[in-house]
């Protein structure tokens, strides 16, 4: 009898206990997806399906290290969308908008809308030919994805859909460099704004844009800032001005954008009950690696590691059917752009877990699930 009443007592702890409840609890909060919103650093083959684009990543090496291959992603293996959706505990990598599957079932997970070379601005890509600025990949979400994922998800809220349904996806936004890089610094531009006049253009409209994703039912909010755009290879090649360094006057402008971004943005939870915005300062995050690369396990943070393009994106992009390095995990960028596979995997793991505030601020994407 004694026995009996202790296993009963046992079953009974283990069952109704706070800790039990805890954990019960924590299995509720889950974040079903995302929806990403931004230019080739997060965009996963958008601009596959974009007929006169210069800016595509669907050739090899691009995908050398990526279980599909080459797939419009823009680095030798996973961008840090990919890295961040594994951390999530995601079932599949995010859909792209342009493929004509993403469409039913295939977006309840959220979708990819980013594309190469596009920008804040409208304007910004023109360089690159066809691109999806981010206007109107915020479009492409209200008018294309929102009414097809009330559809598939109307019946899980009890028939009714709700915004609040959304309040379980992330939204990502990661976008500003090529509105400097392809825009303001671009040698054709000829009568410009100050560098400060320029950065707030572009850091209202993207507040307002992030308004009205928030009126389309977000919640949750992840923001990339720009990277250290003045370190990347293709800036560095430009030896009448880098003598092979940073070009700081970049960035100088990278961090003028991420400073605005990082006081606007998250002011505007006032403005949006209900809303949480968390920055993660990729900026940093990269350039400590650029700056002691052996500390954090790379070798060269200064050039790309695919062969580049002479003809195609002013050697931004690999060359088509090129060689790589054989030591892809010790290299900061694959191409004259982009990170590769083991820096976006750093990117994302900052983002989701850093207790830095000089990484993500004002906490990190694994609280932001619980907010």
């Amino acid at each position: 009898m004694e026995l009996k009443a202790l296993t009963f007592k046992l079953v009974f702890f283990l069952i109704f206990s706070p800790t039990n409840s805890v954990q019960t609890e924590a299995k509720s909060q889950e974040i079903k997806g995302m929806f990403v919103f931004g230019s080739s650093l997060v965009d996963n083959g958008n601009n596959n399906f974009l007929k006169n684009s210069s800016a595509k990543a669907d050739y090899s090496p691009y995908g050398i290290d990526f279980p599909l291959g080459p797939s419009g992603r823009f680095s030798n293996g996973r961008n840090a969308i990919d890295v961040l959706g594994e951390l999530l505990s995601l079932p599949c990598y995010i859909p792209p908008f342009a493929d004509p599957k993403t469409r039913g079932r295939r977006i309840v997970n959220g979708v990819n809308y980013a594309s190469g070379g596009s920008g804040i601005l409208d304007e910004t890509g023109e360089l690159a030919g066809e691109v999806v600025s981010l206007s109107q990949q915020i479009r492409n979400f209200k008018n294309r994805t929102l009414p097809d994922f009330e559809a598939q998800t109307r019946g899980r809220c009890k028939g009714r859909f709700s915004n609040e349904y959304l309040s379980d996806y992330l939204f990502v936004v990661g976008t500003g460099g090529n509105d400097y890089l392809l825009n303001y610094f671009a040698p054709a531009k000829k009568q410009k704004p100050s560098l400060s006049q320029f950065t707030e253009v572009l850091v209202s409209k993207l507040t307002r844009q992030l308004k009205k994703l928030y009126r389309h039912g977000a919640r949750k909010f992840v923001l990339f800032s720009i990277q250290p755009i003045g370190c990347i290879p293709v800036a560095r090649a430009n030896l009448q001005i880098s003598n092979g360094s940073c070009i700081e006057a970049l960035n100088e402008a990278a961090l003028l954008f991420n400073k605005l971004l990082k006081s606007k943005a998250l002011s505007l939870k006032h403005k949006m009950p209900g809303s949480n915005l968390i920055f993660v300062n990729s900026y940093n995050i990269i350039r400590s690696i650029i700056d002691n690369p052996h500390a954090h396990g790379f070798s060269d943070a200064s050039r790309g590691c695919c062969e580049l393009s002479a003809d195609k994106g002013e050697g931004i992009l690999c060359k088509r059917g090129g060689t790589t390095c054989s030591n892809r995990t010790s290299h900061v960028f694959f191409d004259g752009l982009h990170p590769t596979d083991a820096v976006n995997l750093r990117i994302a793991q900052k983002a989701y877990s850093s207790s830095l505030l000089e990484e993500a601020y004002p906490t990190n994407v694994k609280k932001l699930v619980y907010m």
